[in-house]
């Protein structure tokens, strides 16, 4: 997990990683010290986060009762002629139904995801970060939920897929929101803002 915070670049002390963070108020010093006074830093966006987490979560969750109530073991629904229909699909794998011989080693890595994300919020300044992680958060404890609670077992759960495209993989909106945060931080990333809320230049 460290190695995924240094890769994403979270550092510690504003200045690093690039230019002076977003900041308020304004540098002075300590009164009968003479000593630099702390420059406060922007607000940090934890609230934002977790208000895109549970969002996508409920989102998540609710649209797979759904699918297993009304459209487990009945014939697909078409949505948009051939090209979009909602079919009930329990994928064993990865997202889009890749790796079904590696449950468990997936639902770990969800698990790991979370933490790292979790720990990651303490110094989480950055607005279009907050989405990012918010997404992926929400979506990694979508299907960290299926795998847990839903059958053949514990951590060997079977994911609710329903999203069908023409000649695309079977999905969730689970799914749609890990890439969707992933596309985000990957945008973040070559345009050099960290998610502390500096922006650096190679």
């Amino acid at each position: 997990m460290a190695e995924a915070e240094r890769i994403i670049g979270t550092p510690d002390t504003p200045g690093a990683g690039g230019a002076e963070p977003e900041q308020s108020g304004v540098e002075g010093t300590v009164e009968g010290t003479g000593a630099p006074a702390e420059v406060p830093r922007g607000r940090r966006r934890v609230a934002v986060l977790f208000t895109v987490a549970a969002l996508a979560y409920a989102l998540d969750l609710v649209s797979k009762l759904i699918v297993v109530a009304k459209l487990e073991h009945h014939a697909p629904i078409q949505i948009i002629g051939d090209w979009l229909r909602f079919e009930a699909i329990r994928n064993a794998g990865a997202a889009f139904g890749f790796g079904e011989a590696f449950t468990i080693i997936f639902t770990v890595i969800a698990a790991a995801v979370i933490v790292v994300i979790a720990r990651l919020a303490r110094k989480l300044y950055s607005l279009p970060w907050a989405i990012a992680l918010g997404l992926l958060l929400g979506g990694a404890l979508g299907n960290l939920t299926d795998r847990i609670f839903r059958a053949p077992g514990i951590f060997e759960g079977a994911v609710v897929d329903f999203i069908a495209p023409k000649h695309f993989a079977v999905f969730n909106l689970a799914d749609s929101a890990i890439v969707c945060g992933g596309v985000l931080i990957v945008l973040l990333s070559f345009r050099g803002l960290d998610p502390d809320g500096t922006v650096h230049k190679d």
